[in-house]
């Protein structure tokens, strides 16, 4: 069938007087656009004549058949040709302005539809703003058109504008001189579209218009003398374009604040709710700029909390039972009093969400917050409108988590009595902290609290948030509640006694959260007396079937058995302990509640040995099942293996059922399977005779390199065995496991723990058997001997050689003569047999004083000079360890080749740094002094390489003698040479990793002056500055902290891309571009990350995120990726200040999405690359997307939504949401 013909025959349905075959020609037309828009389009008439009868249809009498005509235009409007689409907006908009009131509805809800269909890309979406922008501005300029059609008009605008900015810029008629006028239409509800339409308008606007709207609209509308309904608008508009385009009105704050805050006081309760609205979005949007009138905002939000003419009531302790007795009064009146008219508790709404977005957003003044706010807030806790009660509490909960997380560290619980009392010494002024002042207000804070919760009529959602505020507080400050014990338990048992039918599944839990935490965090002796009264219903709890309930109930008494311990008896014990047994042993039991059994038995047999001792141990056999999930039975048994005195009979079962679980395939839970066959075979008063056989053929399938971790396990195992039943155990490893770690121990994979394991298995082995040392040293040559290249570390295999020698020395003099064959200058021996020779010579040379084998150390001088780099990198290594080894006998000829011998000094630095590292802290004191002048010298070296080696030596000396050689360093930071500067600042990076406290009482009075040279004028020392204060942060971020704002700014300079740094290089027929400031301002990334983490509360959130929504548009994905980690953290600690700026991220982070250009020149590479980067861009959206408030960040939202709809990565975005 052509398209013609089926085009003409959906027509003639449409045409039918049955309204169902209109219905039903609509839908066809809608399918087939749908399946394939090309058969809409061809013949010109024919598509002409679809749409007009469409558009009629539009004006159907009938409801649903206008509907569909109506989701039928927005398919159509996708795809028509230009002339057609200006036909059907011309129509749309005549019949929104037309006199049928049903008509202007669905063609407002067709326009409304049109523009949210229109494709985001492409020229049908440029043509269609084009054409209906201009029509629908005039709509505005219309006086006749209706105020709904207005609304509606204005309504499509903001679609327009939020879809479609870049094609809404070049317009004839400028937006913002229609909408203007709007502002003082007669009807409140176009006022109020017009403010909203307007504010998204104008970051697209030229300046001057925002100028003009400023000068000649807010500014004069704030004025007192306005009236009061301009005022009411203009504020609204101030706060409407703060969230819309903070940038535009933050300069003008200082105008237009101090009108707002004096427009608060009138006396209007629309306006001041307006006031209090647009003061919280300046906060929120202008951080800088409002920082002048942030106590006088402060005053307005406490003022108007409190704001409640139509109530009587005095002082604050009245204010606690607000709640109880307005209800009662309302009772009492009956019909006469109606409390619809009081809008009052609105205004102490937006009072308080005021105070949450100053106290969200400025850590810095949460000492003044306490002082001034704090009080405030608790005085109405009592609120007796529940919305604002529950705002209240929100609030409060706000300033809680501020304070854990940049109050610095709360005092420690000594300092509090059981009463909650501070103790202060006599005459002793102790500095107001966060946590202190919030010590000197919980009583009162608790009081408030308590006396809403304790309420009968108090409903389910807000107990829950009361308990909720409660469990906040005792994470800040845990034992805080001793005083209150007697109420909190009372209340809690109120909740836990009505049945959980009446009161909700959600609240019990958070009740019962609440009390594990309370029980955990409170010595027994506070809630002791109390105890027996709460027991039954939490023992009651524990058999409910809501699995949310149970296992809740189980964590409970987890938390009071570890608080009880030891618990000598109890027949609630033997209650909880029957009820876990149950649930253990029923099939059917939710894996949650099963887990949380499993904890509580074992806490149990931890806590009350005595109780459990005398069951029937049947537990046992439910949590060690071999099928399902056994991870959780997994961390039990090995708990109460490392804390229970356990019989080996219970010991023999365990390890059986571990065994099982290390034969299953798969990696998962198998690390936590070999720390708990550690534990229980530590627990056995002694290991049976036939353990070692059954136990090594599994732990023999582990030793492969595919697993390096699972390898270091079983081999940990091996060993313990080994030092545990060396008898026994020995004979197994040599015949099964023995030849596999031959071949695996010189594998250039193994490093780190698992490598440290096979030393340890070397070690263990060694000293079981006393003959196998020879053979062990033999075996492991011959090994490496046969081994590929590629896959012979000989360094490991020379570590390997080493630990057998250290465990068995009688083997020393043999092994020494042994390798020194092939070091004599007439031998034969390959490359690879010299380099394990040197490697094996440093290795036992540092324990073995080798001076009466003085000629093997000369000969690893010599060489030094040899032509392989292997040979003379452990030429070098051998030298300094042989030196350690008889320090005064070999160290002065190194340092005479330091100071004389130009051609080996770089390898003499390295044997002196080798000597520097391997060396104890008592040694080094003896010699440091005859290595620091040559050390220096060789400093000002320009070969970066050999700065570098001294600089790790020069630092390790200092921390030997920090009075003597920190002075010496700090003198240099002067010196003219910039070689000798970049040395001091490694060299003092050294010297953070390790060193005392002591140390850090003298670094702390000098670290200032090498951090100065962050603004050095070589880059080489700038980027090595960076990386001290790196390390400084991270290491000592308490001797910088106060320094920070002299520092910050010489950092974020450093952030910023200089144009003088990146200089043009020709390779062959193409040019490339090398920034030399990439790598300085990469490390000034990174310090901002470490900064984060160790010295939040004492940076500024709102510059710190400047900076780092700069590094979002670098031309580094390095940088790009450091930015992502940072806001990955910002959306946890800085919720709400990051949230405010989601809409200025998403431009760079939608680029970083888009992947790499693929161009002839592309290679793998950069594909790989480009897709790490979306991925990492990927991750830092799934957490911002978690922090973004509906509707406040819509460029950001649509960001969100089209990767959860992204075919390449919306799997793996939903995944990382979810997680």
């Amino acid at each position: 069938m052509t398209k013609t013909y089926i085009m003409n025959g959906l027509v003639e349905k449409m045409q039918s007087p049955d309204q169902d075959f209109r219905y039903m020609g609509l839908n066809d037309l809608l399918l087939e656009i749908k399946q394939d828009p090309n058969s809409f389009l061809g013949d010109e008439a024919t598509e002409n004549k679809v749409l007009r009868q469409v558009l009629a249809l539009v004006e159907d009498k009938i409801s649903e058949v206008k509907n569909q005509a109506v989701k039928c235009l927005g398919q159509l409007i996708k795809i028509i040709r230009e002339p057609h689409m200006e036909y059907v907006v011309d129509k749309l908009i005549d019949f929104s302005g037309g006199k049928d009131e049903e008509l202007r509805d669905i063609a407002g809800l067709a326009l409304k539809t049109i523009t949210s269909e229109l494709p985001p890309e492409g020229k049908i979406a440029q043509k269609a703003c084009e054409k209906l922008t201009p029509k629908l501005l005039g709509q505005l300029q219309n006086s006749s058109t209706p105020p709904e059609t207005l609304i509606e008009t204005l309504s499509i605008l903001s679609i327009l504008i939020s879809r479609f900015p870049g094609y809404l810029v070049k317009l004839d008629t400028q937006p913002i001189q229609v909408l203007t006028p709007m502002l003082s239409h007669s009807r409140p509800a176009v006022r109020k579209r017009a403010i909203t339409t307007l504010a998204q308008f104008l970051p697209y606007s030229q300046p001057q218009q925002f100028t003009e709207l400023l000068n000649g609209y807010i500014i004069p509308g704030l004025a007192p003398s306005a009236n009061l309904e301009k005022q009411r608008t203009v504020v609204q508009l101030v706060a409407a374009v703060a969230r819309h385009s903070p940038h535009q009105i933050a300069p003008a704050l200082s105008s237009i604040v101090p009108s707002v805050l004096k427009d608060s006081q009138r006396d209007d309760e629309e306006l001041r709710e307006s006031c209090l609205q647009a003061l919280e979005a300046l906060v929120l949007r202008c951080p800088s700029e409002i920082t002048p009138f942030l106590s006088s905002t402060i005053q307005v939000g406490n003022q108007y909390i409190k704001y409640d003419p139509n109530y009587a009531g005095g002082d604050a302790d009245e204010d606690e039972e607000m709640a109880d007795e307005d209800d009662d009064d309302d009772e009492e009146l009956g019909d006469e009093y109606e409390d619809d008219e009081d809008t009052s508790y609105k205004i102490r709404r937006s009072a308080t969400k005021l105070l949450a977005a100053v106290i969200a957003t400025r850590p810095e003044l949460l000492t003044t917050l306490y002082k001034e706010v704090s009080p405030v807030l608790i005085s109405r806790f009592g609120d007796r409108e529940e919305t604002v009660r529950l705002e209240v509490w929100s609030t409060y909960s706000v300033l809680l988590t501020q304070t854990g997380v940049y109050g610095g560290t709360p005092q420690s619980n000594a300092e509090y009595t059981v009463g909650g009392k501070r103790k202060r010494e006599e005459g002793m002024e102790v500095e107001d902290s966060p946590y202190s002042l919030l010590q000197s207000q919980v009583p009162s804070l608790a009081k408030a609290l308590l006396n809403q919760i304790k309420s009968p009529k108090t409903p389910a959602p807000t107990l829950e948030a009361g308990f909720s505020l409660l469990h906040k507080l005792l994470t800040v400050l845990p034992g805080s509640l001793a005083s209150q014990s007697a109420q909190i338990i009372t209340d809690a048992k109120n909740v836990l006694s009505a049945s959980s039918r009446s009161s909700s599944a959600a609240l019990q839990v958070t009740c019962m959260s609440f009390l594990a935490l309370f029980f955990s965090k409170h010595s027994p002796g506070v809630y002791a007396p109390q105890l027996e009264s709460i027991l039954p219903f939490l023992l009651q709890a524990l058999a409910e079937k809501h699995p949310r309930i149970a296992s809740e109930a189980f964590r409970v008494f987890s938390a009071l058995l570890n608080a009880l311990q030891p618990v000598k008896s109890g027949l609630w014990a033997d209650r909880v302990y029957e009820e876990a047994v149950r649930r253990l042993s029923n099939h059917d039991t939710d894996a949650e509640v099963r887990a949380c059994a499993e904890d509580c038995i074992g806490d149990l047999w931890i806590s009350a040995t005595d109780v459990v001792k005398t069951k029937d141990r049947k537990e046992w056999e439910y949590i060690c099942r071999t099928t399902g999930r056994t991870d959780g039975a997994v961390k039990v048994v090995t708990r109460v293996a490392t804390k229970v005195e356990m019989d080996d009979a219970w010991v023999n079962g365990s390890v059986e059922w571990v065994t099982v679980i290390l034969r299953k395939s798969g990696r998962a839970g198998k690390i936590e399977a070999f720390n708990c066959l550690d534990a229980l075979l530590r627990r056995y008063s002694q290991i049976p005779e036939g353990l070692p056989v059954n136990l090594i053929p599994t732990l023999k399938t582990y030793v492969v390199p595919s697993d390096i971790l699972l390898l270091g396990a079983s081999l940990d195992i091996v060993a313990l065995l080994l030092e545990l039943a060396p008898k026994a155990t020995f004979p197994e490893v040599e015949r099964e496991i023995l030849t596999d770690v031959y071949a695996i121990a010189h594998s250039p994979l193994l490093a780190g723990a698992p490598f440290e394991s096979v030393l340890a298995f070397f070690a263990a082995l060694v000293e079981a058997d006393m003959q196998i040392a020879t053979h062990v040293v033999a075996n492991l040559v011959i090994a490496v001997e046969k081994a590929q290249k590629s896959d012979a570390s000989l360094t490991n295999v020379a570590k390997c050689v080493g630990q057998v020698v250290k465990a068995q020395r009688a083997v020393a003099a043999g092994t020494i003569a042994e390798f020194a064959r092939h070091l004599k200058p007439a031998s034969k021996a390959k490359t690879p047999q010299v380099v394990l020779s040197l490697l094996v010579m440093g290795e036992v040379g540092r324990f073995i004083d080798m001076s009466p084998q003085h000629e093997i150390f000369n000969q690893a001088i010599e060489r030094f000079t040899a032509e392989q780099e292997e040979v003379r990198t452990a030429a070098a290594f051998a030298a300094g360890n042989i030196a350690v080894g008889n320090l005064h006998h070999f160290l002065p000829v190194i340092v005479k080749m330091v100071e004389n011998d130009p051609e080996k000094r770089l390898l003499s630095l390295h044997a002196l740094k080798e000597i520097v590292t391997h060396c104890s802290h008592g040694q080094l004191e003896t010699v440091a002094d005859m290595l620091w002048t040559p050390l220096f010298e060789n400093s000002e070296n320009q070969e970066e390489t050999t700065r570098n080696v001294a600089a790790a030596c020069l630092g390790k000396l200092t921390t030997t003698h920090p009075a003597r050689y920190l002075p010496q360093l700090q003198a240099r930071i002067t010196d003219p040479n910039p070689s000798t500067r970049a040395t001091v600042l490694s060299a003092i990076r050294y010297t953070f990793a390790e060193s005392p406290s002591s140390f850090d009482e003298l670094l702390g009075t000098v670290i200032m002056d090498f951090l100065s040279l962050l603004s050095d004028p070589d880059l080489t020392v700038r980027r090595l500055a960076l990386s001290a204060l790196n390390s400084a942060a991270r290491s000592k971020p308490h001797l910088i902290r106060d320094h920070l704002p002299a520092l910050l700014p010489s950092l974020y300079k450093e952030t910023v891309v200089n144009p003088d740094l990146i200089r043009t290089v020709q390779m062959g027929p193409w040019t490339h571009k090398v920034d030399d400031g990439l790598e300085a301002r990469k490390t000034a990334y990174e310090t901002l990350y470490t900064l984060l983490d160790t010295c939040l509360s004492r940076l500024d959130l709102h510059e710190f995120l400047g900076h780092v929504a700069a590094g979002l548009g670098d031309d580094s994905d390095e940088v790009k990726v450091i930015c992502h980690m940072m806001l990955f953290r910002l959306a946890q600690v800085a919720p709400t200040a990051t949230a405010q700026r989601l809409d200025e991220l998403t431009g760079p982070l939608e680029k970083s999405m888009q992947g790499a250009k693929v161009t002839k020149d592309t290679v793998k590479q950069d594909l790989e690359r480009a897709a790490e980067l979306q991925r990492s861009t990927l991750r830092a959206v799934a957490a911002l997307s978690k922090i973004s408030q509906p509707g406040a960040s819509p460029k950001f939202d649509a960001f969100v939504a089209a990767q959860q709809k992204s075919s390449e990565w919306g799997v793996e975005f939903r995944e990382l949401v979810g997680a």
